[in-house]
């Protein structure tokens, strides 16, 4: 038995004494999107302090619980709050829950995050669905050794993002009269943002938004034959020749202006899952 499932069977183990639940989709609430929470029917609120192997949020505006309950009439778990790479986590820790979340039975995991809008029409609140990624945080989750149980040494990711998820979600925003963009999201390790060489950069080679999380948990999800829908809250332009200094109070408040209609959507994608 590999280290890593060593951990993860400790976790699942610790997490069965308080809970039951065999959830059926996962969801990890990025910056500023934390309200869903109140529309679950929730079971069971686990502190990430308590549980075992789990990483420790040290953002600020992550609240750090891990959430066991119903969804329009689904089984959920919920991860409010995530992990990054600029807050000191190895690829492992940050993708750590990612495999607690498929072991407890997630089969879709549902991936939102805030952003900064590199193409011009992506302007702040624009919510975008991610059909693929760049990596160029210099590291993969995937290096090192390989537990076949897990998944195959050399995953295919010719499909990040699930086209059938895509789909639902597309049409459940039409229900909803919301507007939606799709785009390739590129990460960078932050926590510094980007300079307006950088913009350009990751324009020339075909981002349309860029962050500081998500793709190393897609990563991992696709690895273990999850699918992913990953959604996207663009919250500052960050078109090179407009560019202003970056005020963080701001990025929250847009954040949390467009959380209602990510709310929304996320309920109703569930519910035609």
């Amino acid at each position: 038995m590999s280290e890593l499932k060593r951990q993860i069977d400790e976790t699942i183990n610790f997490l069965r004494t308080k809970t039951d639940s065999a959830p059926e989709i996962g969801i990890i609430l990025g910056t500023g999107l934390g309200a869903l929470v109140n529309d679950i029917n929730v079971e069971v609120k686990i502190p990430y302090e308590e549980i075992p192997h789990f990483p420790l949020s040290t953002v600020e505006f992550h609240a750090g619980k891990l959430i066991f309950g119903k969804l329009n009439g689904k089984s959920i778990v919920a991860m409010q709050g995530r992990f990054h790479y600029y807050e000191g986590y190895s690829m492992k820790q940050i993708t750590f829950p990612v495999r607690v979340m498929k072991f407890l039975g997630v089969k879709k995991l549902i991936v939102s995050n805030a952003c900064g809008g590199i193409k011009a029409d992506f302007k702040p609140g624009t919510i975008m669905l991610m059909e693929d990624h760049i990596n160029l945080l210099g590291d993969n989750p995937l290096i090192g050794e390989n537990d076949d149980s897990f998944g195959p040494r050399f995953p295919d990711m010719s499909e990040p993002y699930s086209r059938e998820l895509m789909k639902l979600a597309e049409d459940a925003a039409d229900e909803l009269k919301l507007t939606v963009k799709k785009g390739v999201y590129a990460a960078m390790t932050g926590p510094s943002l980007e300079t307006a060489a950088e913009y350009r950069f990751l324009r020339t080679i075909g981002a349309d938004v860029v962050g500081m999380s998500t793709v190393p948990e897609d990563i991992v999800a696709v690895h273990m034959g999850m699918k992913v829908l990953g959604l996207s809250v663009v919250t500052d332009a960050c078109v090179p020749e407009e560019l202003k200094p970056a005020n963080v109070p701001e990025i929250i408040r847009i954040a949390k202006e467009t959380e209602p209609k990510l709310t929304a959507l996320i309920k109703n994608v569930i519910k035609r899952m």
